[in-house]
C-alpha cells in the first residue's frame, strides 16, 4: 500500500465532517435568515444525517459491484452541486432538500475508503490504517469550525457552501488522478436488488456484527447529540462568538485526534481490541454523567463542561476505529455492505439524537447532556453483548 494512500482516504472521508462542522458556527444566522422555528439548523443537520445514512445504504452494494473508484467519482459529482444549492436556496425547505442530496452523494466519501481499508489490511494493521486516515481526517474538526466562523462574520453563511462545493471538486480531482482501485473485477460482487436486500439481512444477523455495529452507532448517536447541541449551548447559552465556537470546537476535534493516534501507536499494540475499546466505552459513560451532572446541577460552568466535553471526544477516538475493525472482522467478501450497513446504523441514530436535542433544547447544556448520557449507556450495554472473538 503507497504511504500516500491514508492521506488521500482521510482526506476524502473528511467530506462529512467538513460539511458538518464548517456551518455549525452558522446555525443561529440560518436559522434566522431562511425560517426561524424551533430547532430549524437542527432539523437541517438531522436532514444531512438521513441522506448519510440513505446513501451508504445506496453505495456500498454499487462498491462491491463496480468497484471504488467510478461510484466515488458519482457520489462527489452529485455532493457538489447540491452543496452548489445550499448556497443559493432561499428558505429551510429548499436548503433541508439540497442538504439531503448533497448528503446522498457525500455518503459515498464515508462508506468506500472503509472498504478500501477492508480490501488492504485486516485486525490490527487495519485499526493503523484508520488511525492514519483519522490524523488526515481529524484536522477537518479542527480546522474547519474556526474556518467557518472567519468565512461568516467576513463574508456570511452562503460562503461557507461555496467553499465546500470547491472541496467537492478537489476530491473528484485526486480521485480522477490518483485513487487507485482496490477491488479488482474477479472480486466484484454482482448483486440483484434482492440478493442485496439478502445480503444486507445476512450481515445484520450475524452475532458479530449487530453489537459491535451499534457499539460504534450509540458512539456516532453521542457525537451528534454534541455535534446539534453545542452550536446554541456556547454561542447561544455562553455567548461566545462564532469564532470563538470554532476554537472551543477545534480543541474538542484534537481531544478526537489525539485519542485515535495513541490508539493506533500505542494503545491497542499493547492492550488489544478488545481491552481498548471496552476501556474507552467506560470513560465515555463516566465522562458523559459528569457532563449531565454539570448541566442539571448548573455547577463547573464553561471550563467544566469543556473539560468533560474533551474527555468524551478523545475517547471517541479510541472508539471509532476499534469498533470498526470489529465491525468488518468477518465481511470480507462483502466489505462495502458492512461497511455501509454501519454508516447507515450511526447516521441514523445521529439524524434522531440531532432532532432530541432541537426540539428538547432551551439555551443550557440539559438536552445536549441527556442525549450523550443515552447514547454512552447504550453504547455500554451493547458493548457488554458483542462477543469477544469478533475480530478473529
Amino acid at each position: 500500500m503507497s504511504r500516500w494512500l491514508p492521506a488521500l482516504l482521510g482526506f476524502m472521508t473528511a467530506v462529512g465532517s467538513v460539511s458538518i462542522d464548517m456551518y455549525l458556527p452558522a446555525f443561529p444566522q440560518i436559522a434566522h435568515e431562511l425560517g426561524n422555528i424551533q430547532g430549524g439548523a437542527q432539523i437541517t443537520l438531522a436532514t444531512f444525517f438521513v441522506g448519510l445514512a440513505i446513501g451508504q445504504m445506496v453505495f456500498g452494494p454499487i462498491a462491491d459491484r463496480m468497484g471504488r473508484k467510478v461510484p466515488l467519482i458519482i457520489g462527489m459529482s452529485v455532493y457538489t452541486l447540491a452543496t452548489i444549492g445550499c448556497a443559493l436556496s432561499t428558505d429551510l425547505v429548499s436548503f433541508s432538500v439540497f442538504r439531503f442530496i448533497a448528503a446522498l452523494g457525500g455518503a459515498v466519501s464515508i462508506v468506500v475508503p472503509r472498504a478500501v481499508v477492508r480490501d488492504l489490511a485486516t485486525g490490527q494493521a487495519a485499526a493503523r490504517i484508520l488511525a492514519q486516515l483519522m490524523l488526515v481526517m481529524g484536522l477537518s474538526p479542527i480546522l474547519a469550525p474556526a474556518l467557518g466562523g472567519v468565512i461568516l462574520q467576513w463574508t456570511g453563511w452562503r460562503s461557507i457552501f461555496w467553499f465546500q462545493a470547491g472541496y467537492g471538486v478537489i476530491n473528484l480531482v485526486l480521485v480522477w488522478f490518483f485513487l487507485p482501485d482496490t477491488l479488482p473485477k474477479e472480486r466484484r460482487v454482482r448483486h440483484s436488488f434482492i440478493s442485496v436486500i439478502q445480503r444486507y439481512m445476512q450481515i445484520g444477523r450475524d452475532r458479530t456484527f449487530l453489537p459491535s455495529a451499534l457499539v460504534v452507532g450509540f458512539a456516532s448517536w453521542t457525537l451528534f447529540a454534541y455535534l446539534s447541541g453545542s452550536p446554541q449551548v456556547f454561542i447561544t447559552g455562553f455567548h461566545v462568538s462564532p469564532v470563538v465556537y470554532g476554537m472551543i470546537f477545534g480543541l474538542n476535534g484534537f481531544g478526537l485526534v489525539m485519542g485515535s493516534q495513541l490508539n493506533g501507536r500505542i494503545i491497542m499494540a499493547r492492550f488489544g481490541l478488545d481491552r481498548t475499546l471496552t476501556g474507552a466505552v467506560r470513560v465515555m459513560m463516566a465522562a458523559t454523567i459528569y457532563i449531565f451532572a454539570l448541566a442539571f446541577i448548573g455547577f463547573g460552568g464553561l471550563f467544566g463542561l469543556l473539560a468533560g466535553l474533551f474527555v468524551v471526544l478523545a475517547s471517541l477516538g479510541f472508539i471509532f476505529p476499534n469498533g470498526t475493525v470489529a465491525v468488518m472482522a468477518r465481511h470480507h467478501a462483502n466489505a462495502g455492505i458492512a461497511s455501509a450497513l454501519t454508516g447507515t446504523f450511526q447516521f441514523s441514530l445521529g439524524a434522531i439524537a440531532g432532532m432530541l436535542v432541537g426540539v428538547l433544547s432551551d439555551g443550557t447544556p440539559r438536552a445536549m447532556a441527556l442525549c450523550m448520557v443515552f447514547g454512552a449507556i447504550c453504547t455500554t450495554v451493547f458493548n457488554h453483548l458483542r462477543p469477544r472473538d469478533a475480530t478473529s
